[in-house]
């Protein structure tokens, strides 16, 4: 399984930019960014309930497991 991050999306709903989310929930808007783009390998559980908070919403509508489209050795 793969784990898609739909935090973009989510911030689109809401109307909320970046930087008023990374201060709201206190880490980098670099740090942020690496979370939107999924370049990250994991996250706090602390840091996705201030998300979740912030966007007044649940862990799935952020993230998404989708079959992975990597062969299994």
């Amino acid at each position: 399984m793969d784990i898609i991050v739909r935090l973009d999306v989510m911030m689109a709903l809401r109307k909320m930019k970046g930087r008023e989310l990374s201060a709201q929930i206190g880490i980098s808007e670099q740090n942020l960014s690496l979370l939107k783009s999924g370049k990250v390998k994991g996250i706090r559980f602390e840091t996705l309930a201030r998300i979740c908070a912030a966007l007044d919403c649940q862990p799935g509508d952020i993230l998404e497991a989708v079959p992975s489209s990597k062969p299994k050795d």
